[in-house]
């Protein structure tokens, strides 16, 4: 019987966010990467989205390790979650474990996780599989790629990356190891396809730093940058660009706090000498000395530079004589936050500069000529399209296609989809269960679909409280219904309605009183049915309608 090795993604596809995938060969299991995404406007209260993992729950006797192929949330941000659930040892690179410590910190799983660090270059041994880390450049330091060894054959797994040939820290991504790869034979590509729609190549982190220089030139007010925090390589060129200006630096917001704290311990962020003060020391300095780094390039609510817009910063106050630089690109579904953060900041007669023309960000992922380079390096005989909306692996699969490849070599794949492959063919093989878990407060999983069309039907059209007073001995009515409204209409100019549904409720209760020891459940269906039909006839719209008996 021919062997085989299954690719499982548990997130990542037909979405950005939430990246993970499993490889299973001889019985045993790895995990690649373990993310998050963040909820749309229609998800109201949850604060984020995990992979459902109740495959790997199932299978947690067969997991040999967990491997990350860097520190942003799309790929670390489940693990608290998901350790909770299945605990495994941690395979990463020095920066993304000092991510992760944070993570586990919070969460108060320090003891329990086995936490691994791994240098690019390197080669883990997890069971049956034996995991090469190969650097990469992505807009966040220490990310690799995975050559995945089992005896059929290596899978590269390239995770998110892009090819810089002027990085920051001077690491070029390791072309010459995938060369090497495809020379020894690739039996399948995994890649990302975040920017297979785009043209061309990725322009280097390093044009960021040459904007800064200019931003910085002869200005004299106050410059406030905000950017990703987990972008160091962008928070360097920040500190260099100040002290080549004899400006000072403080940093502000909890996550930009600790991004600083956690590169500048492990020496992948190099602070100019005396230029780094604490935010409530700059105060004392001419404006035209300070800069601010900040959180809050996605307009986050509670972020540092929402907070400064909106006057409710603690030691930050700003206005005219402040220029502000927004040195990231909108995240799809952020563009309203990030516009209302921008309007504000304007209104207080700040300076912004956020055009994407003026080169204050460059994309961490690679485009098309990059892509084509990765497949021609390691000429995979398999190909499996990730990261990315269904168009973005159908391009990249097309791509793929035009580089030489079969198209019966590629799987596009759904989350929860089992790709089988043999050292001759690849196919879809039935499916695991892959979703998406919602995450609100403390609850994991807690709040489900029924749960999220209730909160939706609430924000849309508010609720309707009826209140029965029935009596405990023969279940009569004792008083007419009380009408209480929440999100609906405003009472007290809605009197007439209010006496109406008052009415419709108490001759829908009414017409069961007949009936000695009428069922309560029987009555609520009976009022609840009444007057929801009464208010959509009425108003056209469907509030949450809840009768609540009380006896007394």
């Amino acid at each position: 019987m021919a062997e085989k090795l299954k690719i499982i993604p548990l997130g990542g596809l037909n979405e950005i966010g939430k990246n993970m995938t499993a490889y299973e060969y001889g019985g045993e299991i790895i995990v690649v990467d373990c993310g998050m995404a963040f909820p749309d406007e229609d998800l109201y209260g949850i604060d984020c989205i995990i992979p459902d993992v109740s495959y790997l729950i199932k299978n947690r006797a067969r997991i040999r390790g967990l491997f990350i192929t860097h520190g942003h949330e799309d790929h670390v941000g489940a693990i608290p979650y998901v350790l909770k659930q299945v605990n495994m040892p941690i395979y990463c690179t020095r920066f993304t474990a000092g991510l992760i410590q944070l993570k586990l910190e919070e969460h108060g799983l320090v003891r329990s996780t086995k936490l691994i660090t791994v240098d690019a270059g390197k080669t883990v041994r997890a069971g049956k599989f034996s995991v090469e880390f190969i650097h990469v450049n992505h807009s966040i330091a220490d990310s690799v790629a995975f050559a995945i060894h089992t005896h059929m054959g290596t899978v590269v797994h390239t995770g998110d990356f892009k090819i810089d040939s002027t990085p920051i820290d001077g690491e070029v991504i390791d072309l010459a190891r995938l060369g090497a790869l495809g020379q020894s034979g690739v039996l399948a590509l995994c890649a990302d396809s975040t920017n297979v729609e785009r043209p061309g190549y990725t322009l280097s982190e390093r044009t960021v730093g040459q904007t800064f220089m200019r931003q910085f030139q002869g200005c004299e007010e106050r410059i406030i940058v905000t950017t990703f925090a987990s972008n160091v390589h962008r928070i360097q060129q920040v500190l260099d660009a100040a002290a080549a200006h004899g400006r000072k630096v403080a940093v502000t917001g909890r996550s930009m706090e600790n991004i600083m704290r956690v590169s500048t311990e492990l020496g992948y962020m190099k602070v100019p000498k005396n230029t780094l003060v604490d935010i409530n020391k700059i105060k004392a300095l001419p404006k035209n000395r300070q800069v601010i780094v900040t959180t809050g390039s996605q307009g986050e609510e509670m972020s540092a530079l929402y907070r400064m817009a909106f006057s409710q910063h603690k030691q930050v106050e700003i206005g005219p004589g402040d220029k502000v630089i927004i040195s990231a690109s909108a995240i799809p579904g952020n563009e309203v936050t990030v516009s209302r953060v921008i309007n504000e900041l304007f209104r207080k007669g700040v300076k912004v500069v956020y055009d994407r023309a003026d080169m204050l960000h460059v994309s961490g992922h690679a485009c098309q000529e990059e892509l084509k380079i990765i497949h021609a390096l390691t000429k995979p005989r398999f190909f499996i399209p990730l990261h990315g909306e269904q168009r973005m692996l159908q391009i990249h699969s097309g791509l793929a296609q035009q580089m030489g490849l079969d198209r019966n070599h590629i799987a596009i794949a759904e989350n929860g989809s089992v790709i089988e492959i043999t050292a001759k063919t690849l196919k879809l093989s039935g499916s695991v269960p892959a979703g998406e878990i919602y995450v609100d407060g403390s609850g994991v999983g807690d709040v489900g679909a029924v749960v999220m069309r209730d909160r939706k039907r609430l924000a849309e059209d508010g609720m309707v409280v009826v209140v029965l007073p029935v009596s405990a001995h023969d279940g009569g009515l004792l008083a007419s219904p009380e009408i209480i409204t929440r999100g609906f209409i405003y009472v007290k100019e809605s009197g007439d309605l209010m006496k109406e549904l008052q009415s419709v409720a108490l001759d829908a209760a009414e017409s069961f009183s007949h009936r000695r020891g009428r069922d309560d459940g029987e009555l609520r269906g009976n009022v609840k049915a009444a007057v929801s039909s009464y208010l959509f006839k009425t108003t056209r719209r469907s509030p949450m309608v809840i009768p609540v008996i009380t006896r007394l």
